[in-house]
């Protein structure tokens, strides 16, 4: 791939102006935990939000949506588009709730909502897997496409890449801490969104591919067009759009799109100003990243199938890549090998920002868990804040040197994100429900988190080998349901043979967090003078459904237009137009 001195130059200005945002923030952020971790809890909505979707849009996003695209069409993005729900369900109704909390991490929230062993067991436990464990592993999907675009756009060995891309991620993100990740998202945001706007652009005036019309027309790509999956075969349209509408977007648990919230999400509202800032940057990430970002994808991955209709095709084409590493999500950084000088530059620097938004903000949230509720809360309880800082700073060092030697093993980011989704099931109802019902204790969460990973381990690695469940190969999604249901089963069993949480801890709970009543009576009615907080949580629920149907209506009204199809596509944008009006006009009514 040529590379000019223009394409080298627009790379290097951008390496620097992340340098120079690290240590621009750097005297701040290293001035307290809070500061380092929180940005002082005064972030407005909008640099929030950004910063959400500019997280979520890494490099192995694209790659995956590719790989989507290219074994299941364009209705099997409905494996992520679900998680829309559970987004909606978030923004209007757990940010205010997670602002109300005031905690520093999701995970010091196990000590407010429960209390003794079990509590200060989850919080030590889920800090080391979550923080460390999960949080490489997805560090490693997202080294594994930078590996990916830098062995096809620069002919660079997975290891020179991965030097690259971490050293300055890792200089920034422990300089600046959270309040340097938001900036350096905010203007990696833009960057990656003209990066990708423009490579679909180009793509479509490749000799193969003539144009949109082209595109859409040719026989390979025709086939993949359906915003829905064929409804004539079971074993199609129940993993693809059946599974993740009614059951994975509230039963799994996975990083960004964690039901009830969590995560760097939980982060990023726990930050926020107030409540109405914490609602406004969830409702922008969650228009931005279902509405505004999957197109560019989409038809460069539509493309990929005309000129790379097999992957060996692909292989033929980039022979010093490693086999280990061949799949269908090598085709979207294959894809942008044909791009011209300057645009050549513009997408490997909004690809270098994909990876190095999503790796800065996994770096600082997994060291918060470290420091926050490990190292602080188990090992130096008395320790100072520039202790905090730095032991936070070294973690940042050491979760990025642990993700990279895994990225070398992995060869597939769309198996690692069905292992993570395989793990999480029938852990998200829990995440929903402990906000509003008092039953639910320390070891309902212990008792979910250890089935679903024993479950997880029997289907991905001991089933397989001793085949004790029969399950073929087109109905793996079977898998999920059964541990969704296992799991789910197994915490229930749990939480009414255990006794609940002490009246004081649940009344300091509810005080401070202020749920609605609905799933408290039982708690409140022993003490007659405690105030009932009605809430608005139907209303908040309807907000959800008006949400969710908005932006679906926005992304098939693009979806629409581009096929040519004007008259679906006008009637969405209507449906998308009313859904919004909507929402701002309830606005101020959210309390």
């Amino acid at each position: 791939m040529n590379v000019t001195a223009l394409d080298w130059g627009i790379i290097a200005a951008f390496f620097i102006i992340s340098l120079l945002i690290g240590l621009f923030t750097a005297k701040t952020a290293g001035s307290s935990a809070k500061e380092f971790f929180l940005s002082g809890r005064n972030m407005p909505w909008w640099l929030l939000g950004v910063s959400m979707v500019a997280t979520t849009f890494s490099a192995d996003t694209p790659n995956l949506v590719t790989d989507i695209v290219r074994k299941n069409g364009v209705a099997g993005n409905w494996a992520w588009w679900a998680f829309l729900l559970t987004g909606m369900l978030t923004v209007f109704v757990y940010a205010k709730l997670w602002r109300r909390s005031e905690v520093t991490t999701d995970l010091e929230f196990y000590e407010l909502r429960y209390s003794g062993k079990g509590a200060a067991f989850l919080r030590a436990f889920r800090a080391i897997y979550l923080g460390v464990f999960f949080n490489v592993v997805i560090m490693a999907t997202v080294s594994l496409a930078a590996i990916k675009i830098g062995g096809v756009m620069l002919g660079l060995s997975p290891v020179q890449t991965l030097l690259i891309a971490s050293i300055v991620t890792v200089v920034y993100s422990s300089l600046g801490g959270l309040k340097g990740v938001l900036l350096t998202d905010f203007f990696q945001f833009f960057i990656a969104m003209i990066g990708s706007f423009g490579a679909a652009y180009y793509v479509l005036d490749l000799p193969e591919i003539g144009s949109l019309s082209g595109l859409l027309s040719h026989d390979i790509v025709s086939t993949k067009l359906d915003f829905v999956p064929d409804f004539s075969d079971p074993n199609v349209y129940i993993p693809i759009f059946i599974l993740p509408i009614a059951i994975q977007w509230w039963a799994t648990w996975y990083p960004g799109a964690e039901p009830g919230g969590g995560g760097y999400i939980a982060q990023r509202m726990l930050s926020a100003k107030d409540e109405k800032n914490a609602i406004g940057a969830t409702l922008f990430f969650n228009v931005a990243h279902y509405a505004l970002r999957p197109w560019p994808w989409i038809i460069v991955a539509l493309s990929s199938l005309v000129i790379f209709p097999n992957i060996s095709d692909l292989q033929a084409a980039f022979p010093n890549i490693p086999v280990d590493k061949l799949g269908d999500d090598l085709a979207y950084p294959a894809m942008l090998s044909f791009l011209p000088t300057g645009l050549i530059g513009i997408v490997l620097a909004s690809l270098i920002a994909a990876v190095m938004s999503t790796l800065s903000t996994h770096l600082n949230w997994g060291s918060s868990y470290v420091v926050n509720d490990f190292y602080l809360r188990f090992i130096k309880p008395e320790a100072t804040d520039k202790q905090l800082v730095a032991v936070g700073r070294i973690s940042t060092v050491v979760l990025m040197v642990l993700s990279a030697l895994l990225a070398l093993a992995l060869s597939s980011a769309l198996d690692a994100f069905q292992i993570l989704l395989q793990i999480g099931a029938g852990t998200g109802l829990i995440f929903i429900l402990r906000w509003f019902w008092w039953r639910i204790n320390a070891y309902t969460e212990i008792s979910a988190m250890a089935i679903s990973f024993v479950v997880a381990i029997f289907f991905e690695v001991i089933n397989p080998k001793i085949g004790l469940i029969d399950i073929a190969a087109d109905q793996s999604y079977l898998k999920l349901i059964y541990s969704v249901s296992i799991t789910t089963i197994g915490w229930l069993l749990v939480t009414f043979m255990t006794q609940p949480e002490k009246d004081e801890v649940l009344l300091s709970f509810y005080r401070k967090v202020r749920p609605a009543s609905l799933g408290w009576k039982k708690v409140l009615e022993r003490y007659p003078s405690e105030k009932e907080e009605k809430g608005t949580l139907g209303k908040e629920i309807g907000l959800m459904i008006t949400g969710t149907f908005m932006v679906y209506s926005a992304l098939f009204s693009t979806g629409f237009f581009i096929y040519g199809e004007i008259s679906a596509g006008l009637i969405a944008a209507i449906i998308a137009l009313i859904g919004g009006i909507l929402i701002v006009k309830s606005w101020k009514s959210l309390k």
